[in-house]
């Protein structure tokens, strides 16, 4: 499905985004393409749902933000319905469907612990289920690069 120009794209925007003024006639000189090619592979691999997301990954802990690893037994007719409701929440990072009796399981980052609990509060409220919550202690892993190549 990829060729090797496309993993090579991949790779330098995961983990070598270059911080220059034309950042993309950059990704595109260090595999020998131009600007405007590098830009049309980047947008078909969006297209396709390869690339599902560009921008920065903050780290919101050393900004001060709280995080809590939360799930929610969903019954299992409703749980695609109940996840995207989950989803939508501007504060959730991540949200999977997950075989363990507690089905949905999702990231929350926000300001404080009292926005968390919230969020948590209007969940439940639009979901009728009770989300339990497992606060964040410490971070192991803060990057996630695909290597492709």
């Amino acid at each position: 499905m990829l060729d090797e120009l496309d993993k090579k794209l991949l790779e330098i925007i995961q983990d070598d985004f270059p911080l220059v003024s034309e950042p993309f006639r950059e990704i595109g000189a260090r595999v020998g393409i131009s600007q405007e090619e590098t830009l049309a592979r980047l947008k078909k691999l969006k297209e396709q749902g390869i690339l599902r997301h560009f921008g920065a990954s903050i780290d919101s802990l050393r900004l001060g933000f709280v995080t809590t690893l939360c799930a929610v037994k969903a019954p299992q007719e409703e749980r695609e319905a109940i996840a995207q409701k989950i989803a939508a929440h501007p504060e959730v990072t991540h949200c999977y469907l997950r075989k363990h009796p507690y089905n949905i399981w999702f990231t929350l980052v926000a300001k404080d612990w009292e926005a968390i609990e919230r969020i948590l509060k209007e969940i439940a409220r639009e979901t009728g289920l009770i989300p339990r919550h497992f606060p964040a202690e410490k971070m192991f892993k803060l990057k996630a690069v695909f290597k492709v190549s």
